[in-house]
């Protein structure tokens, strides 16, 4: 390189350090610098949210019927074949009205076969006696020996029973004609049939429902958690039609059922009413706690977190924007997927619903999005 050529280098790099001195020092940047710009900031994360409201009395209703407060399943005791039955649903009945009546040949050829039975008993008898008889006095003249006297009087003694038999089995086959005819045991009315015209049944198999007309009660069935909450005998209830809006009307559980229902896991719950005039037997009702018309708070179970501390995230807004805070809060009863919060929460707050387990104190959060 000759020295003009050198000299014009020198220039250039002085012209190039010139420049890098005048820029900021920021936007230097040296080949041997390996310093990593930060990262920008993620915007704050959107989260499913749920504004917390009361739960309306209509959704704390539990639903029921209005049954009659006796109730009878009629039933034939004898097996045969129905070739009547003049009533239907809703007919009302007397005490003593025919219901339903079996086919009654079968019986009464059951009745003439037994009394059959009975005379031919009654002929065994006879000659079992009159052979005794004669054997007897054969035995007191020694003609007859002392076997012969023992295999008359053991004949006697099986005819005897036979006879017995023989008559038992005629009184059975005489009640079992009566039984061909169902009659009614209350004044009431028919509420289920199960069994038509023609059927064959069995002894004891269920052929219609009789409802007395003694009283109406509402009958509703209370899950265990709800049970669990104090229904119990003596629990007031207010009752009404599910399809009216008349005034309700007041009512009280006189008999909780044992056993659940191994289905619906569900208990059956019977209310007196205070006033069964506007109900009719069928009637569809809705039922709610007497003491349950204040304010109902829910939020959904997953929303919960903090296992045997109770606790939810809520939405907080502040200067910088919207963050959760973590809130304690008293749970009541279940109500399908949702928990009752009777402590800690109030109408209008927002509390996050699901991801609750990825969620830190003071967390910015964006914006709410509906589940």
């Amino acid at each position: 390189m000759t020295r003009v050529g050198c000299h014009a280098a020198r220039l250039l790099i002085a012209g190039a350090l010139a420049l890098a001195l005048a820029s900021p020092l920021a936007a230097l940047t040296l080949p041997w610098d390996t310093a990593k710009a930060p990262a920008p900031q993620a915007p704050p994360r959107p989260v499913v949210t749920e504004i917390v409201t009361d739960m309306a009395a209509q959704v704390r209703s539990i639903p029921g019927i209005i049954v009659a407060r006796s109730q009878v399943d009629m039933a034939f005791r004898t097996l045969g074949r129905i070739v009547e039955r003049d009533v239907d649903i809703g007919d009302r009945v007397r005490r003593g009205a025919l219901l339903a009546r079996l086919d009654g040949e079968t019986l009464d050829g059951n009745v003439r076969a037994a009394e059959a039975a009975v005379s031919a008993a009654e002929v065994n008898l006879s000659t079992a006696r009159s052979t005794a008889e004669r054997t007897r006095a054969l035995a007191e003249r020694n003609v007859a020996s002392r076997a012969q006297l023992e295999q008359a009087e053991q004949g006697l003694a099986a005819a005897e029973a036979a006879m017995a038999e023989a008559r038992s089995q005629l009184v059975r086959a005489s009640d079992a004609q009566g039984f061909a005819e169902m009659r009614a045991p209350i004044d009431g009315v028919v509420s289920e049939v199960f069994a038509s015209k023609g059927a064959v049944i069995a002894a004891g198999e269920p052929v219609l429902t009789l409802s007395g007309e003694d009283g109406l009660e509402a009958r509703i069935d209370v899950s265990e958690a709800q049970r669990a909450m104090g229904v119990r005998i003596g629990t007031a209830f207010l009752v009404s039609r599910a399809a009216a809006d008349a005034a309700p009307v007041r009512a009280v559980v006189h008999r909780v059922e044992p056993v659940a229902d191994a289905q619906t896991r569900t208990r059956r719950v019977h209310l007196t009413l205070a006033d069964a005039r506007g109900f009719r037997l069928g009637t569809l009702i809705r039922a709610v706690r007497a003491d349950g018309n204040a304010e109902v708070l829910t939020v959904p179970a997953a929303a919960i977190v903090g296992g045997d501390a109770p606790a939810v995230w809520v939405v907080a807004r502040t200067d910088a924007g919207r963050v959760v805070t973590r809130r304690a809060i008293a749970t009541g009863e279940g109500w399908a997927d949702r928990v009752v919060v009777t402590a800690g929460l109030a109408a209008g707050d927002e509390v996050v619903i699901r991801g609750v387990n990825s969620l830190a104190e003071g967390q910015a959060v964006g914006r709410r999005v509906d589940p």
